[in-house]
């Protein structure tokens, strides 16, 4: 496995799009072709991918809550126990204590293709909870902030 990669890759920047999950891993901008946080425990999270699937997420134009790994229905997207401190939610955590920038990338329509994958450039994890989400299910959820605007 290579090296974490903090920050921008390449030329890649806010707005441009990907036309698939396999483009972004295959130019290491997001590796994992199915998990949506790209991260190591010990370093924190590389990137990550706003798809729309967990109930818990919250996205507003500057801040969103990017809900946890784990405890999720693949089919319906509903929690359906609580989410536990995996390697995932630990580099969530990790990223907070770092401060250092986790690329996003969002899942947006893109007919007549499913969708694409839009980079919304460098944020940061300046908060988190664990709480009964919208199921009653114990969720972690993670605030991101643009990186240039975070709070320190």
């Amino acid at each position: 496995m290579p090296p974490p990669t903090f920050g921008h890759i390449g030329s890649a920047r806010p707005g441009d799009l990907f036309h698939s999950r396999l483009e972004l891993s295959l130019l290491g901008q997001h590796r994992p072709r199915r998990a949506g946080v790209c991260a190591t425990a010990a370093h924190g999270a590389e990137s990550i991918i706003l798809a729309d699937q967990y109930e818990d997420d919250e996205i507003y134009d500057d801040y969103f809550w990017y809900a946890g790994h784990g405890g999720r229905d693949a089919d319906t997207g509903h929690q359906v126990s609580d989410q536990e401190l995996t390697s995932r939610n630990r580099a969530l955590l990790r990223s907070q204590e770092t401060g250092r920038p986790v690329r996003v990338f969002r899942r947006i329509d893109a007919a007549p293709a499913p969708w694409q994958f839009r980079y919304e450039g460098l944020w940061r994890v300046v908060a988190h909870t664990y709480g009964p989400g919208k199921s009653g299910f114990q969720v972690y959820r993670f605030r991101l902030e643009p990186f240039n605007q975070a709070i320190s």
